[in-house]
């Protein structure tokens, strides 16, 4: 019998000792703890057992859950007796900074000072301690209430140790998520600040810690937090190590499947939910969409859609050329060649195109199809895709969503323009661009500074709009110059289509309709459909539209 799909566990001996769905993932103890490293930092994307295998090993190692072996009967790492022997025998810290998703630094600040009280509240049972002095317990008592957030951990740590005898393992989930936030809202150098002081008396300067791991999607750079921290092992998607301890092998979805008796369906999960890519190991698939997908027997975006994205759309939508154009060749199911760093910088996100596809990477948006190593220059050079078909979908959802505030002033456009009725494109153009035109800036300039933006994002949208029926591109090579958007028909009873958008210069012409003579007389003079030519479009088939644009003001010509 099929054992019950459990959504949502984090607590893995609730889940076990409810008999739910598991993957033993029990392996990882023995890997980390026989790798001997003092602090670990494993990356990986949102909802892929972070959390699960975070709760598992303190389950394992706290002496909370000493004489609670049996949980992990059954599972590989209790097939060795030394493990057995080391269950529940070490003072351990565990906490989160997922919840931590604040505006401002100091309310940032105040959460994980709450979050280290709540800590120190597990350990009560220390002021009873007969091996701490009575000044200890003061301390012990004040940070209950109003800890000192960058020594706190530091002399939690000490008085375990004083208590147990034995060094403590302290885990932390989620590292990143209040810098991301910081990232978002403005506040990063403070945070980074207030961050590096605490990983520096909590993780370096800390003579009662045996091991400390921690997780997160990005590994932020060592300079803004790290850059104390000598006994730091970083663990990225790229590297070689726990490469199966976070998410599921091609071969643990198959027995999954089997047992729920879906094992016919298991090229169209593959389609779906495989494309994840840890260091050697390839056909890695998300935990969270597989078992929703056992739960609810229905194919559809369950990882994509536990989180609102918004920094990566933001990216996107705000991204300059280059970056819509990469998108428009991921859409299309075409690699990205690029330098990656995997040392996020954010600050450098806002100029540095690499920045944003290794955060990509990082993510889990972007598998990476291989790599190599460029020694003269001493790059690293990567082939980047989208993971997955469901990854796919979320990038299209993104786009529509842009234009929510016009969808039907966006979707009479699209009409309008498979009909070649120019007069309802020049008026529902005219209500997009007043409605969305500034959602598309960076706001480092005036609202419509930036027109470019605007018009790189309408067409990711013509994209994924008439995806079934053009190969849409845009900016690129053709005839004698470069075009701004083309459209190429997938089937012979539609017209090709090309379009070419110009911002009004009031030093070269009068008004609006000689800007559009002039984006007309460019897709002549430059030739712009010989591409379509030779592919043995005929000319009476290839429509052509000038787009002039003042402000937020269009016409179309």
């Amino acid at each position: 019998m099929a054992r019950v799909v459990g959504i949502g566990h984090q607590d893995f001996t609730e889940l076990i000792t409810n008999g739910c769905f598991y993957v033993d993932k029990t392996e990882f103890i023995r890997e980390w703890w026989e790798n001997m490293d003092v602090v670990t930092l494993i990356t990986r994307p949102r909802r892929f057992g972070k959390t699960l295998n975070m709760s598992m090993l303190e389950h394992f190692f706290s002496v909370e859950y000493k004489g609670q072996g049996q949980v992990f009967e059954g599972l590989s790492i209790w097939k060795d007796k030394k493990y057995q022997e080391i269950q529940g025998t070490y003072p351990v810290i565990s906490l989160s900074f997922a919840n931590i998703k604040e505006t401002e630094f100091e309310r940032s600040q105040k959460r994980i000072c709450q979050l280290i009280s709540e800590v120190y509240l597990e350990h009560y049972y220390l002021l009873n301690s007969e091996k701490l002095v009575p000044l200890e317990k003061e301390i012990i008592e004040k940070n209950m209430k109003d800890p000192d957030p960058v020594t706190a951990l530091n002399q939690l740590s000490r008085y375990l140790f004083k208590h147990f005898g034995r060094k403590v393992i302290i885990l932390l989930d989620e590292y990143d998520t209040p810098l991301q936030e910081a990232y978002v809202h403005g506040y990063w150098k403070e945070l980074t600040d207030f961050i590096r002081n605490l990983f520096n008396s909590t993780f370096k300067t800390n003579p009662s810690l045996e091991r400390a791991f921690m997780t997160g999607i990005t590994r932020v750079s060592k300079e803004s937090i790290f850059s104390d921290l000598n006994n730091l092992t970083v663990v990225t998607t790229t590297s070689d190590s726990y490469t199966d301890s976070f998410g599921f092998t091609q071969k643990e979805v198959k027995e999954a499947l089997k047992e729920y008796g879906l094992s016919e369906n298991i090229d169209k999960v593959k389609d779906w939910y495989d494309g994840f890519v840890f260091g050697s190991q390839r056909d890695i698939y998300n935990p969270w969409s597989i078992i929703n997908y056992l739960k609810t027997r229905r194919l559809s975006c369950y990882w994509a859609n536990t989180s609102s994205n918004s920094l990566v759309g933001k990216l996107i939508r705000e991204g300059g050329p280059n970056i819509k154009e990469a998108m428009e060749d991921l859409l299309n199911g075409k690699q990205l060649s690029t330098e990656i760093d995997e040392q996020i910088i954010f600050e450098q996100l806002k100029h540095n195109e690499n920045a944003i596809w290794s955060l990509f990477l990082a993510s889990g948006y972007l598998k990476a199809d291989s790599y190599q190593l460029n020694e003269d220059l001493g790059k690293e050079e990567y082939k980047l895709s989208l993971t997955n078909k469901e990854v796919r979908i979320m990038f299209e959802k993104m786009i529509r969503d842009w234009f929510g505030k016009s969808v039907r002033e966006y979707n009479g456009f699209i009409r309008a323009l498979l009909q070649g009725n120019k007069k309802e494109m020049n008026a529902y153009m005219n209500r997009i661009a007043l409605t969305t035109f500034s959602y598309f800036d960076t706001g480092n300039r005036p609202s419509g500074t930036e027109p470019e933006r605007f018009y790189h994002g309408f067409v990711l949208g013509l994209m994924v709009e008439l995806a079934d029926r053009y190969v849409i591109t845009s900016n690129r090579e053709s005839g004698f110059g470069r075009y701004d958007v083309m459209l190429k028909p997938r089937k012979d009873e539609d017209d090709a289509i090309i379009l070419e958008f110009k911002v009004h210069d009031p030093n070269d012409e009068k008004d609006l309709s000689d800007t559009v003579k002039a984006a007309l007389e460019q897709i002549e003079t430059k030739n712009y459909q010989a591409a379509l030519e030779a592919e043995g479009i005929r000319q009476e088939r290839i429509r052509k539209y000038g787009f002039g644009f003042e402000g937020k003001k269009a016409l179309i010509g």
